[in-house]
């Protein structure tokens, strides 16, 4: 498969049981590293599954929310209960993209919120007694054996499970490969199925950049593809495919039903001029033609 995309350094790699295709731009090294954005959020993800499936915390834990402006809501008089461990994986707990912004009743709509992974990675640090970055490393970044893809620490400033990792193609190979083995070696299939299950059905939302879906389904941590037409995914993409992608350019998506992965890693913003909406799904169609 040709990588005919705009870009000035990036590849691309279908990740197949026992199989791995990689195409690159011309100038790219098999060790060149790019910033992966949110498709951070499939890590974090998973170390929250791993703290989950050790017993550190469960899904429908509470999460103390911090104090901020609610927004006028059908739900303000009975009021929206608790925000969960649950919601903030499925961005269905009410808070803003980013820190600052108004809140809503949990379980409302889907708001994506980096903030919301943020106050989640607060929630596991305390509850495994250990800084989050340290705990990614132990349960996630070790056994996919991605080491290289925490960034050093630099003027004091901490990780964030947002949208922080800087990974190699290579790597998020690794990540496609277990996340297509059903979250081996770092979480059981029970648990597994679970996540890539939609949470909160029935929730209208928007994907940044992408569109806005009604409805808008998400897993624990992991967009579905379920019926989103005109999605980056593509069109050929089976109802059962989930992933993620970053702002930086790069994407993971997993087509269980096919027995297929992807990931690609890029120099380029996804938002600029929306080249990636107009090639990435073309060519995920074509991963489903070969």
């Amino acid at each position: 498969m040709e990588l005919d995309w705009p870009i000035g350094r990036g590849g691309a790699v279908v990740v197949e049981p026992e199989d791995e295709r990689f195409v690159w731009r011309k100038g790219t090294g098999e060790d060149d590293r790019f910033p992966v954005a949110s498709v951070t959020k499939l890590h974090t993800t998973l170390a929250v599954l791993a703290a989950v499936e050790a017993g550190r915390i469960r899904l429908d834990d509470e999460v103390p929310v911090p104090a901020g402006r609610l927004v006028a809501s059908r739900q303000r008089d009975g009021g929206g209960g608790p925000v969960t461990v649950r919601h903030l994986l499925a961005h269905a707990g009410g808070l803003p993209q980013q820190e600052g912004g108004a809140l809503r009743e949990p379980g409302e709509r889907r708001i994506y919120s980096n903030s919301g992974f943020r106050l989640l990675a607060r929630a596991v640090e305390r509850a495994v007694e250990a800084p989050f970055a340290d705990w990614l490393a132990s349960s996630v970044l070790r056994p996919l054996r991605m080491t290289g893809a925490m960034p050093p620490a630099r003027g004091g400033a901490s990780f964030d499970p947002a949208a922080g990792l800087i990974c190699s193609l290579a790597e998020l190979a690794l990540l496609a490969g277990c996340l297509l083995d059903r979250g081996a070696p770092v979480v059981g299939p029970a648990l597994f199925a679970e996540a890539v299950t939609v949470q909160f059905p029935g929730l209208a939302g928007i994907v940044p950049g992408v569109g806005r879906y009604d409805p808008c389904d998400w897993g624990l941590g992991f967009e579905l593809k379920d019926g989103k037409r005109r999605h980056w995914m593509g069109e050929r993409r089976s109802a059962s495919s989930f992933g993620h992608f970053g702002a930086s350019g790069c994407f993971v998506w997993v087509d269980p039903a096919a027995g297929v992965a992807a990931a690609a890693a890029t120099d380029r913003p996804f938002d600029a001029d929306r080249w990636a909406m107009r090639t990435w799904p073309a060519w995920s169609d074509q991963v489903a033609a070969c």
